[in-house]
């Protein structure tokens, strides 16, 4: 079965909106360094505040959208540059860092971050969750606890150029540069994380693709429609 790696193969992208953060994209993580471009372009240098600001929530002076029906609950801290669209939410004690689309009925919620990141329509992480350099479909859901991991932890900088290597990805026997040092997941529509998941940097998820609690799932592409289990065997001893 052949692979699909371009934005077709993880979203649907029908919505004329929805498919202009992915033109012109080859691969679904070239979307990932155009969010910054993205968000200035929809947003611009200025605040404009439709939905509802409760009492509580702070908003930094950088540039933010806030549209119609959107709700920022008291606690949370949208620091921008931001896009946040009809009807998403940003719950209490979340944190909103530069960078982040938030399309229609989409959440972060109690205690989670995003940065860098671009979420599909109805797409959720709505407990303690990190969201960084990722991309969510649409329906997507992420389990209490999920972290999509986007540094690897043996990624130095160089000592000359003080860069960072970029994150390279095997797929069925080829490499990908994928020219980003920071990447953290890509997840198709309607995939989902259990509890506690941990997304390693550079990790695809075909769509519909369901992912087991407390899984450290390494990077490269996962397909769609699977289930990725993680069994344990616990057995009980009797208490001398």
């Amino acid at each position: 079965m052949e692979i699909d790696l371009s934005p077709n193969g993880f979203f649907d992208l029908k919505d004329a909106f929805v498919a202009s953060f992915f033109a012109e994209c080859t691969y679904a993580w070239d979307a990932i360094s155009q969010i910054g471009a993205h968000v200035a372009r929809l947003v611009g240098d200025g605040q404009t505040i439709l939905g509802t600001v409760m009492p509580g929530a702070y908003l930094s002076d950088r540039p933010i959208f806030i549209g119609e029906g959107a709700v920022i609950e008291p606690g949370a801290y949208v620091q921008g540059p931001a896009y946040i669209g009809a009807g998403a939410a940003v719950r209490h004690g979340a944190y909103v860092r530069d960078n982040v689309i938030l399309l229609p009925g989409s959440v972060l919620g109690h205690a989670s971050e995003a940065k860098n990141a671009l979420f599909l329509p109805g797409a959720h992480a709505p407990h303690f969750n990190y969201v960084g350099d990722s991309i969510l479909g649409h329906r997507v859901n992420l389990g209490a606890g999920t972290k999509l991991s986007n540094l690897g932890i043996m990624s130095e900088k160089d000592a000359l150029t003080g860069k960072r290597p970029s994150i390279h990805l095997t797929i069925d026997d080829q490499t990908y540069d994928t020219g980003l040092t920071k990447m953290g997941a890509i997840l198709g529509d309607e995939a989902q994380t259990g509890c506690n998941a941990v997304l390693n940097p550079g990790t695809l998820i075909g769509p519909r693709t369901l992912v087991y609690a407390n899984l450290s799932l390494r990077k490269g592409y996962h397909a769609a429609d699977s289930i990725i289990k993680f069994r344990q065997n616990p057995r009980r001893v009797d208490r001398i």
